[in-house]
């Protein structure tokens, strides 16, 4: 068996070169998110969410981006889970994408605010009905005694809300307003590439970072 300490691997699969990058991060992000899709990576919507507690420890999950435009990156969660009430005492998030069979990486912080309801009515419609019921079934982040509890919730749901459950009160969607961005392709000898985006007076100034 291989030591930890002997795993390496070469990073050798792009660059990233700031004169060829877009001027804007959102566009560079649209670029290298239609090239995971295209390239078919495992689950290349999921991204990690780091947040931070009341007593200044973080926290990380992931979580599937659901959109993303210039008012900035959207997904839906459980608002009384752990990141939905530390949101609500700091409402500043870091995510992260990690495409590990293009050797990217991008890391985005920013701004987090509830989406408005209309807006997580619409996309809780779109789910399937199973999804749907499972919003009403698990109180995320709570300790439960089983499974059991779970599966007994979830038949709660499905006969009380019937083929037509609405959007719990407690579930919808965040949306994080950008204020920096990251992106970082591997390269040999560990000499990889970084750029850093960061708003100034309503601009993004794009510069390189050593690695």
């Amino acid at each position: 068996m291989n030591k930890l300490s002997d795993l390496r691997k070469s990073y050798e699969q792009g660059e990233l070169d700031e004169d060829l990058a877009a001027q804007e991060p959102l566009i560079q992000f649209k670029q290298w998110l239609d090239h995971a899709l295209a390239s078919k990576v495992p689950e290349p919507n999921a991204m990690t969410v780091a947040t931070v507690g009341p007593d200044g420890r973080p926290s990380t999950r992931i979580v599937l981006i659901k959109g993303f435009d210039e008012q900035g990156i959207v997904w839906f969660t459980n608002y009384e889970s752990r990141k939905g009430q530390e949101l609500a005492l700091n409402p500043h998030a870091a995510l992260q994408f990690h495409w590990v069979e293009l050797e990217r990486v991008v890391r985005i912080e920013g701004q987090v605010s509830r989406i408005d309801p209309a807006e997580s009515d619409a996309y809780y419609q779109s789910r399937p009905l199973d999804s749907r019921l499972g919003a009403w079934a698990s109180p995320q982040s709570q300790v439960i005694s089983s499974r059991g509890v779970l599966v007994a919730n979830a038949a709660k749901a499905a006969l009380q809300h019937g083929l037509h459950p609405q959007r719990p009160p407690h579930w919808g969607g965040y949306r994080l307003q950008p204020q920096a961005w990251e992106f970082w392709q591997g390269r040999k000898s560990r000499l990889h590439d970084r750029l850093s985006y960061q708003l100034q007076d309503g601009q993004w100034i794009k510069q390189r970072l050593a690695p």
